[in-house]
C-alpha cells in the first residue's frame, strides 16, 4: 500500500469522522508513503479534525434533507437541491486530481455522492456502516461498491450488496480499551460503593435529563450511590432543577458536568451506564463490558439508535427504554433492580463484552488492503 492513495469521504459528526482517522492512522503507520486525502465539508467537524490529524483536506458544497416538512426546512431543502446540482462537478474535479487507488465512504451525505461517482469511474470503492439499521445513502451505494464493511453483523439482512458484506467492527479509541477500572475509581475517589454513569449527550437531550433528574431525586437517599451525570451543552438548567427536586449540589456522592473528556475514566469506573444509542456509544459499552440503560433517541434517520441498542438489548447486555416510556419512577426502579442484583450486572457485563469487536482497525484495514490488491 506504499505507493497507493487512498481517498476517504466522511463528514458530519464525529460517529462518522473519528472511525475514519483511527482507520487512517493505521494505514499512515503501517505504509508511511501511502498518500491519504480526505474530503468533508467546510462547515462541519471534519474541517478542523481532519487538518489537525495532518492529514490534505478537500470540501465539497452538500447537506442532507429535512425530513419534517416545517416551513423553513423546505426553505432548507430547496438549498440542498441546489448544492446537490453543483456537487458532481466538485467531486469529479477532487477525483481527477487525487488520482485515488481507492474510495473508502464513512457515512454521512458527504460519503454519497464521491463514492458513487467513484463507482462509476471504475476506481476501487468501499463503505462502512456503523449502525444496526443502515442508512438510505449506503443502502444504496451498497449495490454499487466493492466492499461493504459492517460494524454489527444485524445490518447485513438490511442490506442488498453487490459483493458479501465483512463484519469488521467499529474503531474503538485504544484509551477505552486498556482502561484500568481499579485506578480509574481510585482517581474519581470512589469506594466499593457502586457508580451510575448517565449522559445527555454532547447537546443534552431534554428527556434523558429529565429522567435523570428525577431517578437520582428519588433515589439518593435511598442509596448511597455514586451518581456521575454529564448534561450537555443545553443542559444548564440541570444543577437548578435537583436543587428544587431536595438534591444537595455537594453531595460527595453527586458529579455533575456539562461533557466528560475523560470517557475512559468515567465508563471504566461505572457499574453501570445510562445514555443514547448512537453507533460509537453502544461500540464502546460493548468493548467495555458495561451494563446499561439505553435511551435511544427517535429524532434519528431510520430510527437507527433503536436498532443499535436492540442488539445490546437483545444480547442481555442492556435494557432498553424507548423515549415514549421514559419515566424518572421507571428509570429509578430499573436502576434500583440492577444495582440490587450483582450477579445480574455481572452477566450484563460479560453479554456486552460477548459483542465486541476489539480489532476492528485492524478488520478494516484487511479488507482495505485486500481491495487495493484484488486482481
Amino acid at each position: 500500500m506504499d505507493d497507493k492513495t487512498i481517498l476517504f469521504a466522511a463528514g458530519g459528526t464525529g460517529g462518522h469522522i473519528n472511525p475514519a482517522l483511527s482507520v487512517a492512522g493505521l494505514i499512515r503507520y503501517l505504509h508511511p508513503n501511502c498518500k491519504i486525502h480526505f474530503v468533508g465539508t467546510a462547515d462541519h467537524m471534519e474541517a478542523k479534525l481532519v487538518p489537525a490529524a495532518n492529514y490534505a483536506f478537500h470540501t465539497i458544497e452538500i447537506s442532507g434533507f429535512q425530513r419534517s416538512l416545517k416551513p423553513k426546512n423546505i426553505l432548507r431543502n430547496f438549498g440542498t437541491l441546489k448544492k446537490l446540482l453543483a456537487v458532481n462537478g466538485q467531486v469529479q474535479k477532487i477525483l481527477a486530481n487525487v488520482q485515488p487507488d481507492l474510495v473508502v465512504g464513512f457515512g454521512g451525505y458527504v460519503s454519497g455522492p464521491v463514492v458513487r461517482l467513484a463507482s462509476k469511474r471504475g476506481l476501487p470503492t468501499a463503505i462502512h456502516e456503523q449502525n444496526a439499521y443502515p442508512g438510505i445513502t449506503n443502502r444504496t451505494l451498497a449495490k454499487l461498491v466493492d466492499t461493504v464493511m459492517l460494524a454489527n453483523e444485524a445490518a447485513a439482512a438490511r442490506f442488498v450488496c453487490k459483493n458479501p458484506p465483512v463484519v469488521t467492527g467499529l474503531p474503538v479509541r485504544r484509551e477505552l480499551l486498556y482502561a484500568d477500572r481499579a485506578k480509574s475509581r481510585a482517581e474519581l475517589g470512589l469506594d466499593e460503593r457502586p457508580m451510575v454513569l448517565s449522559m445527555g449527550g454532547s447537546l443534552g437531550a431534554r428527556e434523558v435529563n429529565d429522567a435523570v433528574v428525577g431517578m437520582i431525586a428519588l433515589l439518593w437517599k435511598k442509596h448511597r450511590t455514586y451518581f456521575h451525570h454529564a448534561y450537555g451543552k443545553f443542559g444548564v438548567w440541570v444543577p437548578g432543577k435537583l436543587t428544587k427536586a431536595g438534591v444537595p449540589l455537594d453531595l460527595p456522592e453527586l458529579t455533575l458536568r456539562s461533557y466528560i473528556d475523560d470517557m475512559e475514566r468515567c465508563m471504566s469506573a461505572a457499574d453501570l451506564v445510562i445514555g443514547r444509542s448512537g453507533a460509537s456509544s453502544v461500540c464502546e459499552l460493548a468493548a467495555m463490558g458495561k451494563p446499561s440503560i439505553l435511551i435511544p433517541s427517535p429524532n434519528v434517520a431510520e430510527n437507527h439508535q433503536y436498532y443499535n441498542a436492540k442488539v445490546l438489548a437483545d444480547a442481555g447486555a442492556a435494557i432498553l427504554i424507548e423515549e415514549k416510556n421514559l419515566t424518572p419512577k421507571l428509570l429509578a426502579q430499573t436502576v434500583e433492580s440492577l444495582l440490587a442484583n450483582p450477579e445480574r450486572l455481572r452477566a450484563m457485563a460479560q453479554a456486552a463484552k460477548s459483542q465486541a469487536v476489539d480489532d476492528a482497525n485492524e478488520r478494516i484495514y484487511d479488507a482495505l488492503r485486500a481491495r487495493l490488491i484484488a486482481p
